[in-house]
């Protein structure tokens, strides 16, 4: 390839050049972009190009992760049709070069035998050759023609390839008068342009006036060093204040008898100028914290091997007694995954998150290895009143951040492999490493983002400092769904998270799809420009700003060598859109009515504190106001406020429930469905509506709610429901519903193979009849 051509991007266009297209000698506009719905002016060769071009993006409805990219209604895709088994060429007609730049559509395999070639035809020379990143999503590619202009050339796609990732992805040919303005650009052979930061080691003031955001937004510091170093975690309570866990011990962990010196403190702003004004230290001399909450009566710390509770009944902000160890077991092999990124759930139990390099068995103290669980990689959660442990869902690599959104969905962001996963109650993900503990999982879900934010196709380490245009690199921390009432109404519902190399928050766009969803990749939300930042979560508040706390480091990679990293500083940034008025709430002050009225508040903060509130006082004389709730209107947010509060409290009947499942919202009916498997035992009669629902509910959305319910209930109870399931043969496609289902269906296979061969025959879904007959061969 000759080195006068530039690639200069495998990015999204910019500046609006949509280009034209191609013509012949004769000034015949040329069908290099399909939308013919033909191979007209194209010459095909060998069996890989047979019922070509593709309409549509065929690519999201058979994998969540990603999509085609393509322009139009027509493209290339030799997957789509025959999959990676046929080989041949595309070759299209000749056309004169009349403009000095190109671009098209590229993805699909990364082999030089999958690729895309423009062929010089005076001299049957390839001066472009460019493949896919072995990823079906198209990416725009500009070629500098410059040399070549006058001349006439010829677009070849080649297929010659037939293993893993053997076809070729192909759309929309287009000249351009101008280069187009695409960040990132690249020239072949040499090395990417790095990216480039404009600051680093910024005291906190100077941090602030460096960042960029969005127009109408601001930033202050709401407290940095030398008042607080290495803040790892931080929470709200009921009165807005902001409690934050140090861990200036980090990367080394120390056993627990050495005491250490973490410290959990609470900082108050008392006149609501984003600035702290009060500071009071309420616990110190922890060994090495990763995870804080705050409720029922105390304080909630991940400190490995314990999760710890303090109590503070009285509300001074100092310790009742000494930490009582309510789970031990938690491990640090990777002291930067174990057990982190506390919340609340809507369901009333405290959720968190663990990496895939540490391998804990956790249990209660003392509790036999019979009684533990074990986790290296996924979700877990733990009831503050019932004190039950549970594996929430299994997988993924480090998440660091997780959040749910308006009806209750679980969200959390990971590192090194794709980076955003709606999480299902006993789903199992794709893992970083290691296999699944169950041998029979056979296959696990997969992300549910349609890009990645580091760019090229040697792995996401190599992607580190080259990938400011995608998105900033591969490693992600914090998870926040903004649900508050300062930001504007565009970003309502969307996620946010840190980038910790490309040193900003990234923002996705969470749309629903199927039984799950899509992630769309939004523009970045704020960039701090400053290489040392490292933003490891974001909370919103009472005023509906939100609190970012930066870790704040000239180290962005894990060592394990404490000299790599400069512990003495740390910061916290309020983020506020205009001037928001001051709020200083104390929800424990308030009545049961007046908690109950908080649920129709537009700021989630509210309305998650005071069902946590409610919950703690076991509030049952609330159960007809939260009726009034519930049914008084066709809002699904509203219903499901109400049924996690009457759930909360302990007075969601099965009346209830049952009025839940019959509602018209499928948000609804899917949230009756888990919390009526909640401790597994639903009675008959229930039982067999869920299976009716799972024969005749219209929505995916309910039927992987059975298909996950289904996990957590007695085997014998499980095959009714699973036979309805299994016979929905519009869900074959689905991202979840297959494999959530195989999941339900595994262990009656082991139980009974008759009852598994009942199943299998029965089955509409062809993976699951697969998995079926996988397991009754292994079983023999």
């Amino acid at each position: 390839m000759t080195r006068a051509l530039w690639l200069l991007a495998l990015v999204p266009m910019a500046g609006g050049d949509e280009g034209v297209p191609p013509a012949d000698a004769s000034g015949r506009t040329l069908n290099l972009d399909f939308e013919t719905g033909t191979l007209r002016d194209w010459q095909a060769e060998g069996d890989a190009f047979q019922r070509q071009p593709v309409r549509g993006d065929t690519v999201s409805a058979r994998r969540a992760d990603m999509r085609s990219g393509h322009v139009g209604e027509y493209w290339i895709g030799t997957y789509e049709v025959a999959g990676d088994g046929p080989q041949g060429t595309l070759t299209s007609e000749p056309f004169p070069i009349a403009h000095p730049f190109a671009s098209f559509r590229v993805g699909g395999g990364s082999h030089e035998t999958t690729a895309v070639e423009l062929v010089l035809v005076e001299e049957n020379r390839v001066v472009a050759r460019v493949s896919g990143e072995d990823r079906e999503d198209m990416r725009p590619v500009v070629v500098d023609l410059t040399p070549y202009v006058g001349k006439t050339l010829r677009v070849r796609l080649v297929d010659r390839h037939s293993g893993g990732w053997g076809h070729i992805n192909f759309d929309h040919f287009r000249f351009h008068a101008r280069r187009p303005d695409l960040p990132g650009a690249r020239v072949p052979g040499e090395a990417p342009r790095r990216d480039e930061f404009r600051f680093a080691g910024l005291s906190a003031a100077e941090a602030v006036r460096a960042m960029t955001l969005p127009p109408g937004f601001s930033a202050t510091v709401f407290a940095a060093e030398p008042e607080i170093r290495q803040p790892i975690a931080m929470a709200l309570d009921e009165r807005g204040r902001l409690w934050v866990a140090e861990n200036p011990e980090y990367p080394r962990w120390s056993p627990p008898e050495k005491g250490g010196s973490c410290r959990v403190l609470v900082l108050e702003d008392t006149d609501g100028d984003g600035t702290h004004d009060r500071r009071t230290v309420f616990l110190e001399n922890v060994n090495f914290i990763s995870g804080l909450e705050v409720g029922f009566g105390g304080v909630w710390i991940g400190a490995p091997p314990y999760l710890l509770f303090v109590p503070d009944r009285d509300g001074d902000d100092r310790p009742d007694g000494p930490p009582e160890v309510l789970l031990d077991g938690w491990e640090h092999q990777d002291t930067h995954e174990t057990l982190n990124a506390f919340i609340w759930g809507p369901d009333g139990w405290l959720y968190g998150c663990h990496g895939v390099f540490t391998h804990s068995n956790v249990g209660r103290p003392g509790a036999p290895p019979e009684e533990r669980r074990p986790i290296n990689a996924g979700f877990w959660r733990y009831h503050p009143q019932r004190r039950v442990f549970e594996i929430f869902a299994e997988g993924t690599s480090n998440p660091w951040g997780i959040d749910f959104d308006a009806h209750g969905e679980a969200f959390a962001t990971a590192c090194v492999i794709p980076h955003l996963w709606h999480v299902i109650p006993g789903a199992r993900y794709h893992r970083q490493a290691g296999r699944h503990f169950n041998p029979h999982t056979y296959d696990d879900l997969k992300t549910i983002a349609d890009h990645l934010h580091y760019v090229g196709a040697r792995g996401p380490h190599a992607g580190n400092g080259i990938s400011d245009a995608a998105g900033g690199g591969h490693a992600h921390c914090g998870a926040m769904i903004y649900l508050g009432d300062n930001w504007p109404e565009e970003y309502r519902g969307r996620i946010f998270f840190s980038n910790i190399h490309g040193a900003r928050v990234n923002m996705d766009v969470l749309e629903p799809r199927g039984s799950g969803f899509v992630g769309r990749h939004g523009p970045d939300f704020l960039r701090a420009n400053d290489r040392w930042s490292q933003i490891l979560n974001l909370r919103y508040g009472p005023d509906g700003t939100v609190y970012v706390i930066d870790w704040y480091d000239k180290q962005q990679c894990h060592t394990g060598n404490p000299k790599d990293h400069d512990t003495t500083n740390g910061r916290i940034f309020r983020v506020a859109y205009g001037r928001p008025a001051p709020a200083r709430p104390n929800l424990r002050a308030l009545s049961n009515e007046e908690l109950v009225a908080l649920q129709l508040h537009r700021n989630e903060w509210y309305v998650r504190h005071a069902r946590k509130v409610l919950q703690e006082r076991r509030a049952a004389d609330m159960e007809s106001r939260l009726d009034g709730l519930a049914w008084g209107g066709t809002d699904p947010v509203r219903t499901l406020r109400a049924l996690w509060c009457l759930h909360a409290v302990g007075r969601l009947t099965e009346e209830r429930v049952r009025r839940g499942l019959e509602h018209e919202h499928p948000r609804v009916r899917a949230w009756a469905v888990r919390l009526a498997c909640e401790d597994g035992r639903p009675s008959a009669a229930l039982r067999a509506r869920l299976a009716e629902l799972a024969r005749t509910d219209p929505s995916p959305v309910v039927r992987l709610a059975l298909a996950s319910a289904c996990q957590r209930l007695p085997v014998p109870d499980r095959r009714e429901i699973l036979e309805g399931l299994v016979g929905r043969a519009e869900d074959a496609s689905d991202a979840n519903l297959p494999l959530m289902i195989w999941y339900a269906v595994e262990p009656v296979v082991g139980a009974d193979s008759a009852a598994g061969a009942a199943l299998a025959a029965r089955t509409k879904i062809p993976r699951v009849r697969e998995f079926i007959a996988r397991k009754l061969a292994a079983g023999k």
